[in-house]
């Protein structure tokens, strides 16, 4: 069985709560990625931050990414999956939630993020297919 952590990107990082939008590019340049997972102050996942949500909720509204915290830009119910659950759990939360970036948990630490581009390397032509159905047609 094909489990998250096998087609998963290892080494992820998180950026606390607390750290500006400035310091999260800053991290995103740093590691070459779209994506921070964001931890509160117990390192419990608390959101996702993305290159656009600094561009298109921050900058673009005149904001100072200086100024605003990664915490304040968090919304919603962060969804992660367990490290050794099965591709079609992985599927599961992605296309159900329409989410692109998934991170992986083992013992309740961050492990490892799951993105399109590690989807396109370990998943079928048909299974990739349905994922990009689900997860980019209108909601």
């Amino acid at each position: 069985m094909t489990t998250a952590k096998d087609i998963m990107h290892p080494g992820a990082e998180w950026i606390p709560a607390h750290e500006t939008l400035d310091r999260a590019a800053q991290m995103m340049r740093n590691l070459n990625v779209g994506a921070l997972p964001i931890a509160d102050e117990n390192e419990r996942l608390c959101g996702i931050i993305t290159d656009r949500d600094i561009v298109v909720r921050c900058v673009a509204m005149g904001h100072d990414p200086a100024k605003i915290t990664c915490g304040s830009m968090a919304e919603g119910t962060p969804r992660w999956v367990e490290a050794g659950a099965d591709v079609g759990a992985v599927l599961q939360e992605m296309q159900s939630h329409q989410i692109r970036r998934l991170p992986v948990i083992e013992g309740k630490r961050l492990v490892g993020m799951i993105s399109e581009a590690d989807l396109a390397h370990h998943l079928s032509d048909d299974q990739l297919k349905a994922f990009c159905e689900s997860v980019y047609a209108p909601s």
